[in-house]
């Protein structure tokens, strides 16, 4: 089994939970995607950054063996949700001109490769920032209202599974960058409020703008991924143990604050999950099993 079928299997679980928690019965309409890579259905494509997968191998493993935008052999983790609940097996890019508002109703990703909470990171490698992703969401309301009508729209809006997974490019493509400023601004704790706190006003507002449940995904253990082992020469290409523990300690202040909105916002349903951590640590213990 491969690390992307593992990890959408945590991710699987992890809706699975928004829905059992909430207090509503109705069937979740469309799956709605923000972040970064890990997620990225093909926004990449069609903006002008050197950040692309259209190209092979990508996509070995997709239907048809052509690459499609998503960073990984085939499907990304957004699309074994939508098929879990009964939706289309894939989820389209907003940016994607071969797909419509008719497509995009049922399930539509924001998310761009590269990207971050922090501006900053994605002028790295000139790629859509958050903010951008929720100025692209607010259009789509806006197309999705003239296609279905303000109530229908009220309706799926409101009880759509919203998935964020993002945070990985903050810290390994800015924070840690020889070019980076950031670590001139701030320490690295000070950094992970930072960010705690964009992605906290990232949450608020997706719930003024109707969002009521929300699947949140932390970070992986930054330190074991292939490129950060690759150029730890002097740790004899084993995993940077710095790198992990802030992975640790940021996914546990995202957890923190993803409690403390479940409190604030009235009816609002938010799942954190930190499983693409534990699942990657478990394949790299023991290779073997996958």
């Amino acid at each position: 089994m491969g690390y992307m079928n593992v990890l959408s299997l945590f991710f699987i679980q992890t809706v699975l939970l928004v829905v059992l928690v909430a207090e509503t019965k109705a069937k979740v309409p469309a799956i709605i995607v923000f972040g970064d890579s890990s997620v990225d259905t093909g926004n990449n494509n069609v903006i002008s950054t050197l950040l692309k997968s259209n190209f092979k191998p990508y996509g070995r493993d997709f239907e048809g063996g052509l690459p499609t935008g998503r960073f990984c052999n085939g499907r990304v983790p957004p699309d074994f949700i939508s098929e879990a609940f009964g939706l289309k097996p894939t989820i389209p890019a907003y940016l994607d001109p071969q797909y419509s508002i008719s497509d995009f109703a049922t399930g539509v990703c924001f998310a761009s490769a590269g990207t971050g909470y922090d501006n900053a990171t994605s002028d790295v490698l000139n790629v859509i920032p958050l903010w951008k992703e929720l100025e692209n969401y607010k259009d789509y309301q806006n197309k999705l209202r003239a296609y279905v009508g303000h109530r229908k729209a009220r309706e799926i809006i409101r009880e759509s599974l919203y998935v964020m997974s993002l945070g990985t490019n903050d810290f390994l493509e800015n924070y840690y960058s020889f070019q980076s400023t950031r670590r001139s601004q701030f320490t690295v704790r000070q950094y992970q409020d930072f960010l705690v706190g964009l992605a906290r006003d990232f949450i608020t507002e997706l719930y003024r703008l109707g969002a009521r449940k929300l699947s949140l995904n932390g970070v992986p253990p930054m330190g074991c991924l292939p490129l950060e082992r690759a150029t730890n020469i002097m740790g004899q290409y084993e995993c940077l143990q710095e790198y992990n523990d802030v992975s640790m300690e940021f996914n546990g202040k995202l957890e923190g604050m993803a409690s403390q909105l479940k409190r604030e916002l009235p009816g609002f349903k938010m799942v954190f999950t930190s499983t693409t951590y534990d699942a990657f640590s478990q394949i790299i213990r023991n290779p073997a099993e996958y």
